[in-house]
């Protein structure tokens, strides 16, 4: 395993609890709701001597984020051993990177989002390079983004919009035109501070 990759394996053995979109908005709360099992791919791969994440676009005809910056992944389906399976197989399907060039470096608490979600983001380091195939239907685009700029809690900005009639506060990491924000976000942000230990 690559140097660079220590502090990440070091992450993933800090103790932490789940989050979850009501983090910030705990009076928004939802309780005894049936969430559905998801999987998230973290993929980072080396580029020029230093960690990059891989994230995606959204479409922005779909359900669920349309046109948000999302992890490859999606729910769990039957088939699928585990949400890391499950994660495994989106990514594939979502971009194109084959399962057998990522391995699988643990997952992270997993992430209750708003919409009826329990999110399990599965950490996954790129063996080598690939060439990104988005599928039209789900994905607008494949990008990447220096692991140092979402591994600093600084780069992180808390703001609020109303939703559904109330006002709802939730962590932001932008890097370029690329606006990071909600269960992505939140997600990253605790990978920082879980790095910054």
């Amino acid at each position: 395993m690559p140097a660079l990759f220590a502090p990440v394996l070091a992450a993933l053995d800090v103790p932490t609890e789940a989050s979850s979109d009501f983090d910030l908005n705990p009076a928004l709360r939802m309780t005894g709701r049936s969430l559905r099992a998801a999987g998230v791919l973290v993929p980072l791969i080396e580029r020029r001597g230093a960690l990059h994440l891989i994230l995606t676009k959204r479409a922005s005809h779909l359900k669920h984020h349309p046109g948000q910056i999302a992890f490859p992944g999606g729910k769990q389906e039957d088939s699928d051993a585990d949400v890391i399976a499950a994660a495994l197989r989106e990514a594939e399907e979502e971009i194109g990177l084959q399962r057998d060039n990522v391995e699988v470096l643990g997952v992270l608490p997993s992430h209750e989002t708003v919409t009826g979600f329990e999110m399990t983001p599965v950490l996954g380091r790129v063996r080598a390079d690939f060439a990104p195939k988005p599928e039209a239907g789900e994905v607008d685009e494949v990008f990447e983004v220096p692991l140092a700029h979402v591994a600093d809690p600084a780069q992180y900005i808390a703001q609020s919009r109303r939703w559904r009639g109330v006002e709802r506060t939730y962590y932001t990491v932008p890097y370029g035109p690329y606006y990071i924000w909600g269960a992505t976000a939140r997600v990253l942000r605790g990978l920082a501070d879980r790095m910054d230990v």
